[in-house]
């Protein structure tokens, strides 16, 4: 037997706390506690109240301020946290509260509230560009930018296109990913960006757009962007013009807001079905090497794969440090006019790489225990999705590395692989 307590609160249609009904200030409350508790509302059909009122729904004369009742059914040990909110609400009412005898609590996870809008979601007044602007002032755009995708809107502020990273790269000549060129200094920047071909972005962005109306649930833009495969969604109003961005990141955010502790409701011996836990949904191909492995063959492996990382063990598999292309143009800033050209991804005239020989030297002499970053976040296999999801968030993580008790790595995951599994 589980030890609950109900609390009840005998109301009515017009009692208000902040201007707002009590009857909505009373669920949003217990809804944000994020704590194992149901509330149902009833409105009754009449009801009379000590000042003399009577209200009926069978005469419209009467037919105001009917009572309404609000029956919270929470575990015993949340009783005094509740019942300090709900003192100051109720601002006409009667609170009671009895104990409750509960043969079982059972419940299901849910990724995010279903009830939720993209609207209550995205990110407004996002970046954008026209149909004419020119490809280096784009790039230089999403440099800057929270979102690796930019609207293309026509004069009327409606999406025709999307620029992202990909288009920059494989229609812009873009000679590496923005992420690096980032972590290079600003005349490099400016050099590789007065380089690109003069297009416009018409010309390069990927057209038609996938977008979504701003009134659709929050479930049919996850579909839709698992369905098609992106990682972003412009989102318009009922004219078609832009007001937002949603991406995967606004997704996570608000699972981190809306998500209770699932730990804690098992720990109160409630039974809760579908928990998805991190072993569940890692990646297991993911290339690893030895500390002295030398960086010639660890470049190899990060351009053979399209994670971007390598993961560097020990002979018993246990996890030492990981190495991203971020990591060796950090290492080798000095000489980075050579580590440059293993990264490009397209011939742009740059000057004679004066130390082309001796780098060759260096990348065959250095090993991966030598460049590997080693404070690292990890995850456990048990951990539960959610929690994974929030330690990417807070740390600003793409990939996270997964270990067993025993420091062994097993596996990397990802924010799609979490959405993917997380919202099947």
């Amino acid at each position: 037997m589980l030890r609950y307590k109900a609390i009840e609160i005998f109301t009515s249609e017009e009692a208000r706390f902040r201007k707002k009904p009590v009857v909505e200030a009373v669920l949003q409350y217990v809804h944000d506690l994020k704590i194992a508790a149901r509330c149902i509302v009833t409105k009754g059909i009449s009801g009379c109240y000590e000042n003399g009122e009577w209200a009926t729904g069978r005469l419209e004369i009467l037919s105001f301020n009917l009572p309404v009742r609000i029956y919270i059914v929470i575990p015993d040990a949340e009783t005094e946290s509740v019942l300090n909110g709900l003192d100051e609400m109720v601002t006409d009412g009667i609170v009671a509260l009895h104990d409750l005898n509960v043969l079982s609590h059972r419940t299901c996870t849910s990724f995010f509230p279903r009830q939720l809008m993209v609207r209550d979601v995205m990110t407004s007044g996002p970046k954008s560009v026209s149909a004419d602007t020119l490809l280096s002032d784009a790039a230089r755009l999403l440099l800057s930018s929270v979102f690796s995708g930019l609207p293309v809107l026509d004069k009327k502020q409606r999406p025709v296109g999307i620029i992202t990273q990909g288009d920059l790269i494989k229609k812009g000549g873009l000679p590496l990913r923005l992420g690096l060129l980032a972590e290079s200094d600003q005349g490099r920047q400016e050099a590789i960006l007065d380089q690109l071909p003069c297009l416009k972005a018409d010309k390069i962005m990927t057209a038609p757009v996938v977008m979504i109306n701003e009134d659709r649930r929050l479930t049919e833009a996850v579909d839709l962007m698992l369905a098609k495969n992106i990682k972003r969604l412009p989102v318009i109003d009922g004219s078609g013009q832009l007001t937002g961005m949603l991406s995967r990141i606004d997704i996570f955010r608000t699972i981190m807001r809306e998500a209770p502790d699932w730990n804690s409701f098992k720990a109160r011996k409630i039974e809760v079905k579908n928990l998805k836990h991190v072993g569940d949904i890692l990646r297991r191909d993911v290339h690893s090497v030895l500390p002295e492995t030398p960086l010639s063959e660890v470049i190899r492996l990060i351009d053979d794969n399209d994670i971007q990382r390598v993961v560097v063990v020990n002979a018993k598999g246990k996890l030492l440090g990981l190495i991203s292309d971020r990591d060796l143009l950090r290492y080798f800033k000095s000489e980075q006019e050579g580590i440059w050209h293993l990264f490009s991804r397209a011939a742009l005239p740059f000057k004679q790489d004066p130390c082309r020989t001796s780098l060759q030297q260096c990348l065959s002499e250095t090993k991966a225990g030598e460049i590997m970053t080693t404070a690292l976040v990890t995850a456990s296999e048990k951990m539960l999705i959610e929690e994974a999801i929030a330690l990417m968030i807070d740390k600003e993580l793409k990939r996270l590395p997964v270990i067993d008790t025993n420091g062994r790595f097993k596996g990397m995951i990802s924010r799609d692989s979490l959405l993917r599994t997380g919202f099947a």
